[in-house]
C-alpha cells in the first residue's frame, strides 16, 4: 500500500524524510506526495536512494478554470512545473483534476458539460507536456476541487474527446458514495483508465439525510476510515484483482474522528493499513 502525505503534514509533519521514516516502519514502502512538500529534488532523490520507499505518484488538485484569472494561471503553471519535476524525478503520475468554470453552477444544480470544451481544450496543453515528460495523469472524481471528471458520464464524454494513455483516472470509491453512483460496477466499466486508487470511505447517515435533505450534502455523510463507512472493502479488493489491476492502494486519510492530531492520524493510516490489507491476495 501506499500513503498519501497530506493527512500528515496538516498536523505538521511535513519533512519527507520523516515522513518515508516512519512509513517505512509501519510496512508502508510507497508515497504519493502532496503540495504541502516542497519540490526539492535533492530531498526527494535522497529519499529514494535510502531505498526506504517508492514515490510513484504526486498530487495536484486545483480550479485550472477559476474564474479568477490569475489563479487560474498559476495553478496551470505550477501542474506544468509538477509535470517536468515528476519527469525529471521518475515519477510515474499525478493525480489532478479537470477544472472547472464558473457556468457549470447555473442555476440549482452541477451542470458540467457547461465546462467540457474547456477542460479538453486545457487538458490537451496537459497531456502534451506529459507526453513530453513521459508522466501520467489521472484525475480524481473529487467534486469539490474544481472538477468535472466526477461521475461516469463525464469519465466517457472527457476519454472519447481526448484519446491519450497519459490520462486516465485516480478512482476514489468514497467519493460515488454520497453521489449515489455505484462504487464497484464502474471498476469494471473504466478498468483500462483506472492508473491509481484511493483507499478512503463515507459513511451516509440515513437519519441526517432524511431530516436535511440531499440538498444540504455536508450534512448527511463523512468520510471514515475503510472499515467505518458504507463501502465493502473486500469486493473491492476483489474487483479490482479481476480487472488486473496491479498498482498501489494509497491510503487518503480525511476521517475528522482519527484526526486532529498526530497521533490520532497515524492510528487512523494504521487502521486504514490493517482493514484493507487483511484482503490482499497473494
Amino acid at each position: 500500500m501506499s500513503l498519501l502525505t497530506n493527512s500528515l503534514t496538516e498536523v505538521g509533519v511535513t519533512d519527507l524524510h520523516t515522513i518515508a521514516d516512519w512509513a517505512a516502519e509501519n510496512d508502508i514502502h510507497e508515497l504519493d506526495v502532496g503540495p504541502a512538500i516542497a519540490m526539492d529534488q535533492k530531498v526527494f532523490e535522497d529519499v529514494l536512494a535510502e531505498g526506504k520507499v517508492e514515490i510513484n505518484t504526486m498530487i495536484y488538485c486545483r480550479n485550472f478554470l477559476s474564474e479568477n484569472e490569475e489563479e487560474a494561471k498559476q495553478h496551470q503553471k505550477a501542474l506544468k512545473e509538477r509535470i517536468a519535476f515528476a519527469g525529471a524525478t521518475g515519477i510515474e503520475k499525478i493525480v489532478c483534476s479537470t477544472g472547472v468554470t464558473k457556468d457549470a453552477f447555473a442555476g440549482m444544480g452541477f451542470q458540467p458539460e457547461k465546462s467540457l470544451d474547456a477542460c479538453v481544450e486545457l487538458a490537451k496543453e496537459f497531456i502534451e507536456e506529459a507526453e513530453k515528460y513521459n508522466v501520467k495523469l489521472c484525475w480524481e472524481n473529487c467534486p469539490m476541487m474544481g472538477n468535472i471528471a466526477t461521475s461516469p458520464d463525464m469519465w466517457q464524454a472527457l476519454f472519447e474527446r481526448l484519446d491519450s494513455d497519459k490520462i486516465g483516472l485516480c478512482y476514489d470509491p468514497s467519493h460515488l458514495v454520497w453521489q449515489m453512483i455505484d462504487p464497484y460496477d464502474n471498476i469494471f466499466k473504466f478498468k483500462e483508465k483506472i492508473f491509481h486508487f484511493h483507499a478512503k470511505d463515507t459513511y451516509v447517515d440515513r437519519k441526517k439525510l432524511n431530516l436535511h435533505g440531499a440538498l444540504q450534502n455536508s450534512k448527511w455523510w463523512i468520510h471514515r476510515l475503510p472499515g467505518l463507512g458504507s463501502l465493502d472493502w473486500n469486493r473491492i479488493v476483489d474487483d479490482l484483482y479481476q480487472i488486473g489491476y496491479n498498482k498501489t492502494i494509497c491510503i487518503e486519510h480525511e476521517d475528522p474522528v482519527w484526526g486532529g492530531t498526530e497521533e490520532k492520524v497515524k492510528r487512523g493510516i494504521l487502521k486504514t493499513r490493517d482493514h484493507v490489507s487483511q484482503f490482499f491476495m497473494d
